[in-house]
């Protein structure tokens, strides 16, 4: 459960010397923006506005991430961990986090398989803005115009070039082609109205079953 104003009085402050440790993770991809440092105003103005707020050791004040850059971390949640001592804040950032421009304080590239399969994440929406707006020139809106038959045939085509390049083709062919097989079956499911996390959901299920027996 998300942290409440109640909960202030749980964190150990003293330990900290009345500042205690914030990781900032995105609650989307899962990346860990930065670490920073929150007192009980701090936090108290962060759980009121939902945008972060930490204080500056070094400028012993009170500073809105954001606040000069416009870079808000627009804040989901926030978790107290088992010893009350650091807290982990889950946010949207509306920009890069880093002041060097970077997405994190941990520079750009992705580090973790989570971040990397996200973009998978970021294609759905990019389909489902196509079937939104069918734009003139791009493929996905001119593939929609041809009708959900038309889709699904695609989508058999590639899984043969995918079957036949795991046959006897390179791994490079190998990988190309799956890529093929998975942006058409994107936008075979979006076009029926079902999701990737709908999808997820099924193999989730199906695992559970496996394991339990």
């Amino acid at each position: 459960m998300s942290l409440r104003f109640a909960d202030i009085d749980r964190i150990d402050w003293d330990k900290g010397g009345g500042l205690v440790p914030v990781i900032v993770q995105n609650v989307h991809n899962g990346a860990v923006l930065m670490l920073a440092w929150m007192n009980r105003e701090a936090l108290r103005i962060t759980l009121e506005k939902k945008r972060a707020v930490f204080y500056s050791r070094s400028k012993q004040r009170l500073w809105e991430k954001g606040e000069t850059s416009g870079n808000y971390l627009n804040v989901v949640g926030i978790k107290l961990d088992c010893d009350a001592d650091t807290l982990l804040l889950l946010a949207v950032p509306a920009g890069p986090t880093c002041h060097t421009g970077t997405l994190t304080c941990f520079g750009d590239e992705a580090l973790t398989d989570a971040e990397r399969l996200f973009f998978i994440g970021e294609l759905e929406q990019t389909i489902q803005a196509r079937i939104a707006e069918r734009p003139e020139g791009s493929y996905t809106a001119r593939l929609l115009a041809q009708g959900q038959r038309r889709i699904a045939q695609k989508v058999g085509e590639e899984g043969v070039e995918v079957a036949l390049a795991g046959a006897g083709e390179s791994d490079a062919q190998l990988l190309g082609e799956s890529a093929d097989l998975l942006y058409h079956l994107l936008v075979l499911l979006r076009s029926r109205g079902l999701s990737l996390q709908q999808l997820v959901d099924e193999l989730r299920s199906r695992h559970r079953t496996l394991t339990k027996s």
